[in-house]
């Protein structure tokens, strides 16, 4: 696999990092990509002799950026072997300067340690939503339990059949190939995971036979996404190849129900190791971060997950001048 040519890694000091890192690095070098780490310091108000609520002195904060960039290249060189690795500390709030980065030196990819807030049950916290809503390439939040080798990724499709706009198409098909490619890298299993629901069968109601109507709705339903699972498979076939796609043998879930329900429910039950999906549906409209039903999975997953946005997204957020 050969996607991406900028890879940032997000330093979580309070978070297990060995296996995220290595993670990084792999792709990093299995890409032929370049690697940056990068520490985000937050900025401080008052310092050592200065008043209560006054500047940091200019001259302390230079000092501890450079401390902090020393241990960061410390950390990288006693983790990544035989790899070049670029290493940087900026200060601010940490999710905006991530966005700054991408968006001021071209990174397509960031990845970066799940934060794990202890005082709540979902697995990502506020600098990861952030991340998740308003970066405009794909993020990669990676579980406190990240592995060198996934067992089990699950690539969750979807959009309506009969009106999936081009952007969605392109979505799906990066969402399946990327998580295809990581299943061959990591001799890993591929399950794609399509849930749907029928809410125009809520007019049978309205019928003289309500339960016959609603039956033929479901039923007509459930044809049309099968067609769109298929055509999904198809393409993805196309992609890889008979060969590639003999040994991938990829599982197919075309699982009737909502979808904030039914996937982290699947995931749950696969024990899977990781999470491709999308987050937006529509495009081009700066600050339309990410859909309701994203959302709603995102909040229940506990696992890895890497989330892609489609092309055209227009990040909120305003590069830096620096």
């Amino acid at each position: 696999m050969k996607r991406f040519k900028r890879v940032l890694y997000v330093n979580e000091p309070q978070a297990p990092q060995q296996a995220a890192l290595a993670r990084a690095a792999s792709l990093a070098r299995n890409n032929q990509a370049s690697l940056t780490l990068l520490e985000v310091l937050p900025e401080m108000t008052a310092g050592i002799g200065m008043p209560p609520g006054g500047p940091l002195s200019e001259e302390l904060m230079q000092r501890l950026t450079q401390q902090r960039l020393a241990e960061l290249e410390a950390f990288a060189s006693a983790h990544v072997d035989d790899q070049a690795v670029a290493c940087e500390v900026r200060t601010g709030k940490r999710f905006l300067e991530v966005i700054r980065a991408v968006l001021r030196d071209g990174y397509d990819l960031v990845i970066k340690p799940a934060e794990d807030p202890s005082w709540i049950e979902r697995l990502f916290g506020t600098d990861d939503m952030h991340l998740l809503r308003k970066c405009p390439v794909p993020v990669w939040l990676m579980h406190e339990r990240e592995t060198t080798n996934y067992g089990v990724i699950l690539a969750a499709v979807g959009c309506a059949p009969g009106d999936c706009e081009p952007q969605e198409q392109a979505l799906n098909h990066e969402i399946a190939e990327l998580a295809g490619s990581l299943a061959l890298s990591d001799f890993a299993e591929l399950h794609l995971v399509h849930a749907w629901d029928a809410p125009e069968t809520m007019l049978a109601a309205w019928t003289s036979n309500p339960d016959a109507t609603e039956r033929e709705l479901e039923s007509a339903a459930r044809r049309r996404h099968q067609e769109f699972m298929e055509r999904v498979t198809k393409e993805l076939q196309a992609h890889f190849g008979q060969e590639a796609w003999d040994y991938l043998t990829p599982k197919t879930h075309l699982v009737h129900g909502a979808p904030q329900r039914e996937i982290p429910r699947l995931a749950r039950d696969l024990e899977a190791d990781l999470v491709v999906m999308g987050t937006v549906a529509r495009t081009g409209i700066a600050g339309l971060f990410i859909g309701n039903t994203a959302e709603g999975i995102l909040d229940q997953l506990q696992c890895s997950v890497l989330a892609i946005k489609p092309a055209g997204f227009v990040s909120p957020v305003a590069p830096s001048v620096a």
